[in-house]
C-alpha cells in the first residue's frame, strides 16, 4: 500500500529531472570544481581520516511498484580531490523483498565507515536471500575491507549472525559490540567482540525486546578526534579491568527511574553510580561531556549532561562532574504553559479481567477536587500495542514525575476546558506462544477499555455517560473499533487518519505480518468497516488530504464516513487541504483543535449518551447537513448554525 509512486514514464522524467544533483568542492578562495557526474546522489559519507567518499546514487531503471528507496542503488567510492576509485556494489530494483517482518534487500546493505578506523568499510549480506521465512545458518554476515584494499581483494568475515543483524558499536581493536533481533520472538542479542584478534565473541545480553524492565541500558559513546562516536571505555584507580557506563531507562513496577552503571566487561559486575531522584523528580542522562580524546576515560572525571523535570517543573539541563557529583544548573527555560502549571498528574494502575495489569497516566485541571466538584467530562486518548506474553504487556513503561509536555494537538489541551484525560490506557493485545495476538483483538481492546472506564468512575473523576475516547493513526482504528463494540463506554470519538478497512492493506498492516489470504476472519473482524452498521455514537473523522502514511490513504476515511452515513450514523468528515499523516500548518492545527472542541462541546459536555441516541428515531426521516465532508480551508464550505445541528442523521439505508 505505497502511496506516492512514479505512475507512467511523464513521472519518471519528472522525478529524474528534480532529483538529479551536480556535486563540487569549493575552496575556502571561492574556487570550484566538478566532483563526479550529475546523478540522483541520495548520501555522500567521507571517511573519518578524510581522504575517501562514499557516493550513494539511485538510477534507472525506476519501478511503479515500490518507492524510491528501493530503486536501483550504485555505491561508489571516490578519493576526497575527486578521483573515482571504485564501484562497491549496483543493486537491482528491490521489487521481490518478502512481506515477512525481517525480510530485508538482497545484495550489500548497511555499508558504513568504521568509528574507530580511518578509512576502514563494514556491510552486512543476507545469506538467506532476504526472506526472513528461509531456516538458515548464518542469516547474516557482517564484512570489512580497508578502502585502499585492491578491487579484487576479498573481503574479512567479520562476524556471522543467526538472527537479523541490528548494528554495530565501534571501540577499537578489542571492542565491539555488535546487535541482532528477531521480531517474531522479539529476542534482542548483544555480542561482544574483539575485531582486532581471533578472540571468540562473547554473548553479552540475550533478551526479549519487551521485557523492559531487564533492559540493561545502552554504552555511552565519546566523540574522537575525527568527529566520529565510539563507546567510551573507563578505568577505576583501584581496580584493573575495562569497564563500560550504561545509560538506561531504568524501568520498574514505580515506572522509570534512570541510571548509569559502571559494566565490567570481564566479568559482568555492575556498580550504579549514578540514579535519578524517584520521589519528584524525572532526571536522565543526555551526553557524556568528559573531553579527554585519548587514552581511556576516568571515572572519577567523568563529566556528563543530564536533565531534570517534574511534573510540573518543566525540562532543564544541568551540568554533573565526579566525584562530587554536585549539578550545576545551565539552563532556566520559563514554563511553556504557565496556565496549566498547576496541572495534576498521576500515574495510575489497574487490572483487566484477564489479570493483565495495565496503567494509565490521569490528568486533571488545575485545582479540581473530585470530592469538592464532581465528576467532570472525561477524554480517553490512546494507541494499542502488540505482545507476546501477559508479564511484558503488564510492565510500567513512563514515570510518574515526567513533566506533561502538551504539543499542537494534543489532548491535554482540553484540562483547559475542566476535562479529565486519560492519556495512554495500555491496551495490550497479546498473543502468546504461537497464538497471534490478533484473532482476539476486538475482545482485547474492549476488555482493556472497560477496565479503564470502570477505574475512573470508580475514582469519581469521570461522569460515566461524558467519556469520549479518540486516537491517531491505530489509535483511530481503536477508536472506531470501540464504538461498534463498546458503544456502552463512550459518548463519541475523534479519529485521527485512521485506516478502516483492512481488506485495503492486504499485506499486512502495524505488527500484523499475515496476508490477509492467510488470516482473512482476522482482516474483516478486526476492520470497524465491517461494523459500521453497529456504530451508533457520534465520530469526527479528520484526515490529511495528502496522507502519504502506509496503509492509511484518505480514501480510507471517505470510504468509511461514505459507510456510516448510508447506516444513518451521526459523523462528520474533515479533509485538511496539503495535510500528510501528520498536521503541519497553522490553519490546519487550530482547525483540529476547532472541530474537536465543538465535537466534544456538543456529544460529550451538553449531551449524555443516552441524549444523543434518544435522537436517532426522531432524526430518521430528516435530512442531516451535520452529516457530511468538509474542507478545512478556503471558506468553501459554510459552518453550521446551532440551529442546524438540530437534524443530525442521515435516512437509515433501509428508508432510502
Amino acid at each position: 500500500t505505497y502511496q506516492d509512486l512514479l505512475k507512467d514514464e511523464y513521472d519518471e522524467d519528472l522525478f529524474e529531472y528534480y532529483a538529479t544533483s551536480q556535486l563540487v568542492l569549493v575552496s575556502l578562495d571561492g574556487t570550484v570544481k566538478l566532483f563526479g557526474e550529475p546523478s540522483i546522489y541520495t548520501s555522500l559519507d567521507p571517511s573519518p581520516d578524510d581522504k575517501y567518499i562514499l557516493l550513494s546514487s539511485i538510477h534507472r531503471p525506476f519501478s511503479f511498484v515500490v518507492p524510491c528507496g528501493r530503486f536501483p542503488k550504485k555505491i561508489d567510492l571516490w578519493s576526497a580531490d575527486g578521483k573515482f576509485v571504485r564501484t562497491l556494489c549496483d543493486l537491482p530494483v528491490a521489487e521481490d523483498i518478502p512481506i515477512a517482518f525481517n525480510s530485508v534487500r538482497k545484495g550489500m546493505r548497511s555499508l558504513n565507515w568504521r568509528a574507530d578506523k580511518p578509512s576502514e568499510l563494514y556491510w552486512v549480506e543476507t545469506q538467506d536471500g532476504g526472506d526472513a521465512k528461509v531456516e538458515v545458518s548464518p542469516r547474516d554476515i557482517v564484512y570489512t575491507q580497508a578502502a585502499d584494499a585492491p578491487g579484487d581483494e576479498k573481503p574479512n568475515i567479520f562476524f556471522k549472525l543467526d538472527l537479523r543483524y541490528g548494528g554495530i558499536s565501534w571501540c577499537d581493536d578489542s571492542l565491539a559490540l555488535v546487535y541482532e533481533s528477531w521480531y517474531k520472538t522479539r529476542r534482542v542479542r548483544t555480542w561482544l567482540v574483539a575485531p582486532g584478534s581471533d578472540k571468540t565473541p562473547r554473548l553479552l545480553f540475550d533478551r526479549s525486546s519487551e521485557d523492559v524492565y531487564s533492559d540493561p541500558g545502552s554504552p555511552m559513546l565519546r566523540r574522537t578526534a575525527a568527529g566520529t562516536y565510539i563507546i567510551a571505555k573507563f578505568k577505576k584507580e583501584d581496580k584493573e579491568g575495562t569497564y563500560l557506563l550504561l545509560n538506561g531507562s531504568g524501568a520498574t513496577p514505580e515506572g522509570n527511574i534512570p541510571f548509569l552503571d559502571l559494566f565490567d566487561i570481564d566479568n559482568g559486575d555492575k556498580d550504579r553510580i549514578w540514579q535519578s531522584d524517584k520521589e519528584k523528580y524525572y532526571e536522565s542522562v543526555v551526553a557524556l561531556m568528559s573531553d579527554q580524546t585519548e587514552g581511556d576515560l576516568k571515572v572519577n572525571e567523568l563529566r556528563v549532561l543530564t536533565s531534570k523535570e517534574s511534573k510540573t517543573e518543566n525540562t532543564q539541563y544541568y551540568l554533573q562532574q565526579w566525584p562530587d557529583k554536585k549539578p550545576f544548573q545551565i539552563t532556566s527555560f520559563p514554563h511553556p504553559y504557565p496556565q496549566l502549571a498547576s496541572l495534576q498528574k498521576e500515574m495510575i494502575r489497574y487490572q483487566r479481567r484477564d489479570g493483565v495489569q495495565l496503567t494509565a497516566t490521569l490528568y486533571l485541571p488545575p485545582g479540581y477536587d473530585p470530592s469538592r466538584d464532581g465528576p467532570l467530562p472525561c477524554l480517553v486518548w490512546s494507541y494499542p500495542g502488540e505482545f507476546k506474553n501477559k508479564e511484558a504487556a503488564g510492565q510500567v513503561r513512563g514515570s510518574p514525575n515526567e513533566f506533561a509536555g502538551i504539543g499542537p494537538t494534543s489532548p491535554l489541551l482540553w484540562l483547559a476546558r475542566k476535562y479529565a484525560i486519560l492519556s495512554g490506557p495500555t491496551i495490550p493485545i497479546i498473543g502468546e506462544g504461537k497464538e497471534e495476538a490478533n484473532d482476539t483483538y476486538v475482545e482485547q481492546l474492549v476488555g482493556s477499555a472497560e477496565a479503564a472506564v470502570e477505574e475512573v468512575i470508580r475514582r469519581g473523576v469521570a461522569h460515566p455517560d461524558k467519556i469520549a475516547i479518540g486516537g491517531h493513526s491505530y489509535g483511530a482504528f481503536m477508536t472506531a473499533n470501540l464504538l461498534a463494540h463498546a458503544p456502552h463506554l463512550f459518548c463519541c470519538g475523534i479519529a485521527r487518519s485512521g485506516a478502516y478497512n483492512r481488506t485495503l492493506t492486504p499485506f499486512g498492516f502495524q505488527n500484523e505480518d499475515r496476508t490477509l489470504w492467510e488470516a482473512t476472519d482476522t482482516y474483516i473482524k478486526m476492520s470497524p468497516f465491517m461494523a459500521a452498521n453497529k456504530i451508533k455514537k457520534p465520530i469526527l473523522l479528520i484526515h490529511g488530504e495528502e496522507d502519504n502514511n502506509s496503509g492509511t490513504l484518505t480514501m480510507q476515511s471517505d470510504r468509511f464516513f461514505n459507510a456510516l452515513k448510508g447506516h444513518g450514523a451521526l459523523s462528520r468528515l474533515v479533509i485538511l487541504p496539503f495535510e500528510s499523516h501528520g498536521y503541519s500548518s497553522r490553519e490546519s492545527i487550530m482547525h483540529v483543535l476547532w472541530e474537536t472542541d465543538r465535537w466534544l462541546q456538543k456529544f460529550c459536555v451538553s449531551k449524555s449518551s443516552e441524549d444523543i441516541a434518544s435522537k436517532t428515531d426522531e432524526s430518521i426521516g430528516t435530512e442531516g447537513s451535520e452529516n457530511k465532508a468538509v474542507a478545512s480551508g478556503g471558506g468553501a464550505v459554510a459552518e453550521l448554525e446551532d440551529n442546524e445541528l438540530q437534524s443530525l442523521y442521515f435516512n437509515t439505508r433501509s428508508s432510502l
